[in-house]
């Protein structure tokens, strides 16, 4: 499912002309980059192993068979032109040794994704025109990219995916694509031919609306690739023989592989020799780097963007290494390192994001970061050329205030990834659940794979038909393998065949499965990988997590059959426990009969979610109110495996507030939790009026959500939890904050954010900052108490929110529960495109005219009298009959209004329907692809509603009857995706 704001966003600004929408293919590889021999070659987050070795062998060998015999020649070249003008080419690497993801390649290869110069200022990404200009010029391989620049193609695009995204494959995609795009550059390596049917997905961006005529002129200039040269050489040992020959260990491959790339190609192997500790370099050196004095203004920008990082606890990791290809050059004054920027969570991006919105010049953040660092302590001919580069700071500072492709920042970094479910069977649901379906068993990954489809949107027929073959998959591997695991580097090994004889048994299998058989094996040639690792990510349940608990739309129950989960992601003060007393008072107050237990994490010493995980074990139906502060993803991954592991559901209950920009919590929100905190007595956490800190713990747990809006917090917890639960906190009529409490709070997070940038997490009591936050505590009491009565005024009173609570919890165990959320789009495919009508007036319509024609009268009477119309529509074009563009082009007119006359109303003692005339959406005229437009009414049991397309025919042979209603009857529809 796409989120409609984007969506809308990205046809907006194709629609006024603003920009272009670009689509290319994913591919399903792994992330590689190279920068010349002095660059170096990396992965995603890595360099220096087996990954990095077979992606610099799979380029070489990409230049030997486009080159020919001037490979070598041109190796050289281009080693030489990616160093001499500082730039990096990115790259997903697609091959069948390092492991299964949605469909063994039949070739491996790469294809070139991005091309960046380092530059004076930000770093400068090639345009798509651009990269294909380059690539093209050193016959590199590169994408299938199509180009939409006018609100009809662009929204006929989304409605293609709609249709396709749960049988794609990358035949019917790449032909539905090209039938709908303004532009259409097929890519040099052919997706069926190398990879084959399974499309992992699609990548869909904005670029500049200049787009287009740049990209023609660049085909003009730079004509197609032409046939490889090197067809008729000897090309020496492939990737997957030189792999098959060398299964002793992974130095050994790696080896291998290196030799037979070639001198010219890389000439030096010391990021791959040697051992990996001595490359790990001192941990100070990240200090050193951001104390010293920058010698560029890359290197100032670097040390801006590091240092924001940190003061925002962004989840990254900063790993230097010892920088072996600068040997020569090392001395006590002069050291080199290499420096990765590991970014764990997708979060980190975000929140980033928000920091450039404010600050346009910063560096952006990207995946896969690799700096080479160059310490050196000043002579005087360092000196000069660092006056030198100084002086060019003015001039490049005000770089960055606008993005890629001319428009601001947040729009330039506007870009979906659209995945295939005949991936996504492969890769999540087979792959992913192997693990759960050997440790835990059948119950257990039936749960996974059903989640997994609700957080997806997957229709309903197809969760029907996908389990009924997953039940049956993971039958047939625990006869065959018992609990031994199967490996997930070689899965497709045994799900393809699997796959490949249940798609022969119908056609609407092979439609679910997408394409399988024609098996590559891999066991013979597979690279020693080091166990764990996974340079794709696709093993890692952030970018496809399934939820812990089943998504709960329409009317959908937390099942009696397991347990429950209610946490508090809050703040200390938002009377969590306090509730948590309430609930335990009243038994069935959740309107369950199931056992309520609860923890208090200030009286709990250890692990706290541990000992969660262990009372749920003891008690697998019963209720758990975890009464303990869950403000991060860490807390609400841990929950989401624990209610994997013990079958459980949870349900995250939030204090309501406003929130502002970056903080899901309003400033009024800390004020009263900071208020209620100092009143407390005796607490078990010995949090409250004793405590000299109070206010800085607050502070920090506040800081905790930094980076979030409020839509997104909430957003975030019911995709993974499915629900959530709001305890009423401030009144809505409440005046506005006093100034001296709105000053006092934001001294305090300006000091916080002070103390945090030089002493991390230290108490506030040590440091530099002691004296200050001593005198802020006590300023702070001071004035929340002579605020005392406004504060106790703006609370919602606690009895009103705690039953308020108790009743959505009620829903949520219930069923009744509807989500919040509703920017996303209806679950499933598309199937064919309709104008709406609204049944009430189409039973009115029959009444009315009823009264009129003793005909009407009589066929409502005998047929039509028990019968309920539930919905009423004129189709406009249906995906099996018209195709995937036939039903796509009625993307422009989504959700907008149309009239529709109603012109004749025929009948046969079989089936009803109006004869139906469309009008047009502004200006223009709405024509149905179904030769006799119509409303079908009623057809009798055993009669399939297409039959009512045979009215006209029938009436013409006498069998029907037709009734003309004039003047026709205007009645407005919307035009809707079914």
């Amino acid at each position: 499912m796409i989120s409609c704001q984007i969506r809308t966003r990205m046809i907006e600004m194709v629609s006024k002309g603003l920009a272009t929408l670009e689509v290319s293919l994913k591919h399903s590889g792994s992330l590689f980059m190279y920068a010349g021999h002095e660059g170096g070659a990396y992965a995603k987050n890595s360099f220096g192993n087996i990954y990095t070795a077979v992606g610099v062998f799979v380029l070489g060998r990409m230049f030997r068979e486009a080159w020919g015999a001037e490979a070598a020649k041109k190796q050289a070249e281009f080693n030489d032109f990616l160093e001499s003008n500082r730039m990096c080419i990115s790259m997903e690497l697609v091959t069948a040794v390092l492991g299964d993801h949605g469909q063994r390649p039949r070739e491996d290869y790469v294809v070139v994704t991005a091309v960046t110069e380092l530059g004076k200022g930000k770093p400068k990404f090639y345009s798509t025109a651009e990269i294909i200009a380059f690539c093209r010029n050193w016959r590199l391989p590169t994408n299938h990219v199509w180009l939409f620049s006018s609100r009809k193609s662009v929204t006929s695009f989304f409605a293609a995916f709609d249709a396709l995204c749960e049988e794609g494959t990358a035949t019917s995609v790449c032909k539905a694509l090209d039938e709908v795009a303004e532009i259409s550059v097929p890519g040099s390596k052919d997706h069926i031919k190398v990879q084959g049917e399974i499309l992992e997905g699609l990548v869909a961006r904005m670029v500049s609306h200049e787009s287009s005529k740049h990209m023609q002129k660049v085909l003009e200039e730079f004509p197609a690739l032409p046939d490889n040269e090197g067809g008729g050489l000897d090309l020496g040992p492939s990737l997957r023989e030189i792999c098959a020959a060398n299964r002793s260990d992974e130095k050994q491959q790696i080896k291998a592989l290196l030799q037979n790339v070639g001198t010219a190609f890389c000439p030096d192997h010391s990021d791959w020799y040697g051992d990996s500790h001595s490359r790990n370099a001192d941990r100070s050196v990240l200090s050193k780097f951001l104390q010293a004095n920058p010698a560029d203004f890359s290197t100032s920008k670097l040390q801006e963007m590091i240092r924001l990082m940190r003061e925002r606890r962004l989840p990254a990791a900063f790993k230097c290494y010892h920088n072996f290809h600068k040997v020569a050059s090392i001395s006590n004054d002069n050291l080199f390192y290499k420096m990765v920027i590991h970014v764990h969570s997708d979060s980190a991006f975000r929140r980033y994001q928000k920091e450039l919105r404010h600050k346009p010049s910063l560096w952006p953040l990207y995946r896969g970061f690799f700096v080479d660092i160059n310490l050196f302590k000043e002579n005087k001919d360092k000196a000069a050329e660092l006056v030198k580069s100084k002086s060019n700071l003015m001039d490049t500072e005000g770089n960055g205030t606008l993005g890629r492709d001319g428009f601001a920042d947040e729009d330039s970094n506007l870009m979906i990834k659209l995945k295939f479910l005949t991936y996504k069977l492969r890769t999540f649901l087979i792959r992913n659940g192997l693990s759960i379906l050997f440790k835990e068993g059948a119950v257990a990954y039936k749960a996974y794979y059903l989640r997994q489809m609700k957080l997806w949107g997957t229709s309903a027929g197809k969760q029907r038909e996908l389990s009924k073959m997953l039940d049956e998959w993971a039958v047939y591997m625990r006869r065959k393998y018992g609990n031994k695991q199967l490996s997930s580097a070689t899965y497709l090994s045994e799900a393809e065949p699997f796959l490949e004889q249940y798609a022969k048994r119908s056609p609407q299998n092979q439609a679910l499965i997408g394409s399988a058989g024609n098996l590559v094996r891999a066991e013979d040639f597979l690279a020693i990988v080091e166990e764990g690792m996974d340079e794709e990510g696709d093993l890692q349940k952030e970018l496809e997590a399934a939820p812990s608990s089943p998504m709960l739309s329409g009317k959908d129950a937390v099942p009696k059959a397991e347990g429950l989960i209610v946490f508090f992601p809050g703040i200390p003060g938002c009377a969590k426990s306090a509730l948590c007393k309430e609930i335990l008072k009243a038994p069935g107050a959740l309107g369950d009969d199931r056992p309520v237990n609860t923890l208090m994490g200030d009286l709990i010493k250890g692990r706290y979610w541990q000992k969660v995980a262990d009372d749920r074990r003891r008690k697998p139906y019963s209720i758990m109110l975890a009464d303990k502060n869950a403000p991060n993803e860490e807390v609400w991954r841990q929950i989401e495996d624990m209610c994997r592991s013990t079958r459980a559901s949870a349900v995250p209950v939030i204090p309501d507030s406003e929130g502002t920009d970056s903080n899901p919590f309003s400033l009024d929100a800390l004020a009263v939790f900071m208020f209620r905190v100092l009143q407390r007595v005796n607490h078990p956490g010995n949090l409250d009026k004793a405590s000299p800190n109070a206010g800085y713990v607050l502070l920090m747990f506040y800081h905790l959500y930094d980076g979030k809006s409020r839509r997104e917090f909430e957003g975030e917890l019911i995709d993974r939890f499915g629900s959530l639960v709001k305890m009423p906190l401030l009144k809505s009529d409440r005046n506005p904050l006093p100034d001296d409490l709105k000053t006092i709070l934001e001294e305090g997070i300006s000091l916080y954010k002070l103390h945090t940038s030089r002493h991390g997490r230290v108490d506030s009591t040590k440091g530099s900052y002691a004296k200050e936050w001593a005198k802020w505590e006590k300023q702070l009491r001071e004035t929340l108490f002579s605020n005392t009565e406004y504060l106790n005024a703006i609370q919602v009173p606690f009895e009103l929110a705690v039953q308020d609570v108790l009743e959505q919890l009620k829903k949520v165990s219930k069923g009744d529960y509807k989500s919040p959320i509703t920017e996303r789009r209806k679950s499933g495919a598309i199937v064919f495109a309709a104008v709406s009508l609204p049944v009430q007036e189409i039973q009115n319509l029959l009444g009315t005219l009823a009264k009129k024609n003793s005909r009407i009268e009589a066929f409502l009477r005998e047929h039509y009298k028990d019968y309920k119309l539930k919905g009423a529509h004129v189709t406009l074009a249906h995906k099996r009959s018209h195709g995937v563009k036939g039903v796509a082009d009625y993307g422009i007119f989504e959700n907008k209004e149309v009239p529709v006359e109603l012109t004749a109303l025929l009948f046969s003692d079989k089936m009803a329907a109006f004869e139906a005339r469309l009008g047009s959406i502004e200006n223009e005229r709405v024509i149905s692809k179904n030769e006799w437009p119509h409303v079908t009414l009623w057809t009798r049991e055993g009669v399939a509603a297409k039959e009512a397309n045979a009215l006209p025919q029938l009436v013409s042979e006498g069998k029907a009857t037709l009734v003309e209603i004039n003047p026709p009857i205007i009645i407005s529809g919307m035009v809707k995706f079914f």
